[in-house]
């Protein structure tokens, strides 16, 4: 008899990563496992989530909750009330969740107070700055979770720190949790879609891009686009480069970047972006031009978790407008700098990475077989 999974999405990289654990599901598991595919809405503009389910051939969700967008309270609180119904009318055996987002929790927290087993991907991760609702996020889920699957050895490390055991013997329950170091479904993404994206991306000749004449840069934390100095550090910083480097900026410009810019930034700021030949602006990209830019792109400057990742596969230096981060890996390894959002670190970030031709780019995330080893363990051990 087949284990039903209902797989909750709701972010841009979650729908990303969902698309591993459904192409194992419908290959190799097809006769031991379902998959029901749960859409929060948390992400509702039509280009931050339907063209990644078009584009990856992801399975149409058999649910959408449309909560939109909200403060953290009312967004979950949404969350919880609709997941609960599904779960209940559902009557899933497993309920997997991606990450660290308000998706993530809700869908978590929905499931565990019903006795619903939780199967956590991206488990351990930790920036240990509790001011993030990120890392609230994932504590909270790991410590509800009845499987947890962590993408690298400092994730079960940390794991370890907080009384994780790891030689459960008996079967997982919420309170006997496996946990297992599997490696990154989005290195397994990477590997699948870089090829269909070499053959149907055409973002390089549409933006008039040649290999490594440019910089791809993302921002979208509400830690930087909500604070006036921090926009303005960013961007000037983005100017600069733009003009001092020879490099063009790509930025695909998230929503609540988009809105934020025109309250955040100066005018005479935004009057020297919207001037600049050096700063290409575009609207969010899909995964396979993202994947382009990417693989062509000389640095990567962003404060997204994924995209720091993607910079190691695709082996690009990296430049963090954070202060933190829970891929730790790539910065003690010197492919990565924190830079935060200030303009001096930044500059100097770039300019550090810009010159070096030493980089390495050992084995950190696995052998891109991540969603299956996932699989398996769900069907054998639950």
């Amino acid at each position: 008899m087949k284990k039903k999974i209902i797989t909750i999405v709701g972010a841009r990289p979650q729908i990303i990563k969902s698309s591993a654990i459904s192409r194992a599901v419908s290959g190799v598991f097809k006769n031991d496992l379902e998959e029901v595919i749960v859409h929060t809405g948390q992400h509702y503009d039509e280009n931050m989530s339907k063209v990644f389910f078009e584009e990856m051939m992801i399975p149409v969700p058999n649910y959408n909750l449309n909560v939109g967008s909200g403060s953290h309270g009312s967004q979950t609180a949404k969350m919880l009330a609709g997941l609960e119904e599904i779960f209940l009318n559902e009557k899933p055996d497993v309920v997997l969740v991606y990450g660290d987002t308000n998706s993530t929790i809700a869908g978590a927290l929905a499931a565990s107070k019903i006795h619903i087993p939780v199967v956590h991907v991206e488990a351990g991760l930790r920036s240990f700055n509790k001011a993030m609702p990120e890392e609230l996020n994932r504590i909270s889920c790991d410590h509800m979770s009845t499987m947890l699957f962590t993408p690298t050895r400092s994730g079960i490390d940390n794991l370890v720190k907080e009384g994780f055991k790891m030689d459960i013997l008996e079967g997982a329950s919420i309170n006997a949790p496996h946990v297992y170091h599997c490696g990154d479904i989005m290195f397994d993404n990477s590997i699948h879609f870089s090829e269909i994206s070499d053959e149907k991306s055409t973002i390089l000749s549409a933006l008039n891009l040649e290999a490594d004449t440019f910089v791809l840069c993302t921002v979208h934390r509400d830690s930087n686009t909500d604070r006036k100095e921090s926009m303005e550090s960013i961007f000037q910083a983005l100017l600069d480069i733009a003009e001092n480097s020879g490099l063009k900026v790509v930025l695909p410009l998230h929503p609540r970047t988009k809105a934020k810019m025109h309250t955040q930034l100066s005018a005479d700021l935004i009057a020297s972006i919207t001037k600049s030949d050096m700063i290409k602006v575009i609207p969010p990209a899909g995964f396979l031009d993202i994947i382009a830019l990417e693989k062509n792109a000389r640095i990567i400057v962003t404060d997204s978790g994924g995209l720091q990742k993607e910079s190691f596969f695709f082996e690009k230096p990296c430049v963090i407008l954070r202060p933190e981060t829970e891929w730790v890996e790539i910065v003690e390894n010197g492919n990565a700098i924190l830079a935060d959002c200030d303009y001096d670190r930044i500059i100097n970030a770039f300019n550090s990475l810009l010159t070096r031709d030493d980089f390495t780019f050992p084995v950190l995330y696995g052998d891109g077989k991540a969603a299956a080893f996932i699989c398996d363990k769900i069907v054998t051990q639950l």
